[in-house]
């Protein structure tokens, strides 16, 4: 999985540097700052940010609040605001738009780190539910809808090999490719059949029909080694059955 890009929408270059200083130290990748409305958008169509920092006063007519209407009506990228006025009136602004997070400045590295996972986190609740459909009954009890881009795909469960965590993100492995969807592991672990599915590792999450084989620390699904931790091993006995 790629490192988590974040785009800098920020017209003061001092502060736009020391955020991308900071986002850097916590592990993230960047984008560079952008000034104005219109290299937002820019950067935005180009880039292709996971989230934005966006300072809801840059240079120029436009301000933050006319980015994030934009991006609320043409993409689908969580985005925190950014503001050294914290006043009513522009608090009041800028809900109307629906913001993850607000950091008011001046903020730290610890204040940003926390607001960047409470709104990636938010976005994913938002965003990753299963959408309505017209599929019938039977369909829908043994399939799963993950979000690809623009569109929800359709996974039937015994087509899932393996999930695996990584930060803000599963990756769905089937049988024919993977996925990677922003989410969390235990998110998966209310919606797939307990029957079927096991937890075999804090990030794994395994399909009992396609287990292979088994040692003391490792399950093996077809070509991949999945770590097996002694916290679910005793559960895991009790489930498969031994001659």
């Amino acid at each position: 999985m790629g490192t988590i890009k974040i785009g800098i929408v920020e017209d003061e270059v001092i502060i736009a540097e020391t955020i991308i200083s900071s986002l850097l130290d916590l592990g993230y990748d960047t984008t560079e700052p952008c000034l104005t409305y219109t290299q937002a958008l820019e950067m935005i169509e180009e880039e292709e940010p996971d989230l934005i920092l966006l300072d809801i006063q840059l240079a120029g007519k436009k301000t933050g609040i006319d980015v994030a209407k934009v991006l609320k009506a043409e993409y689908d990228i969580p985005f925190i605001f950014l503001t050294s006025n914290a006043d009513v009136r522009t608090i009041e602004e800028a809900k109307k738009v629906n913001p993850y997070a607000y950091l008011v400045k001046p903020f730290n590295k610890e204040d940003l780190f926390t607001a960047i996972e409470i709104a990636l986190s938010n976005f994913n609740e938002n965003n990753n539910s299963p959408k309505p459909t017209t599929t019938s009954s039977n369909q829908q009890k043994d399939t799963l809808f993950v979000k690809k881009k623009d569109r929800f795909y359709a996974i039937k469960y015994s087509d899932i090999l393996f999930l695996k965590s990584d930060h803000v993100y599963v990756e769905v492995y089937t049988k024919t490719e993977t996925f990677l969807v922003r989410s969390s592991l235990q998110r998966f672990l209310e919606k797939l059949p307990a029957t079927d599915f096991f937890q075999s590792h804090r990030r794994y999450i395994i399909n009992l029909a396609h287990l292979g084989s088994i040692n003391s620390d490792k399950l093996f699904i077809q070509e991949h080694k999945i770590p097996l931790s002694k916290t679910y091993r005793s559960e895991l006995m009790k489930i498969v059955d031994f001659l």
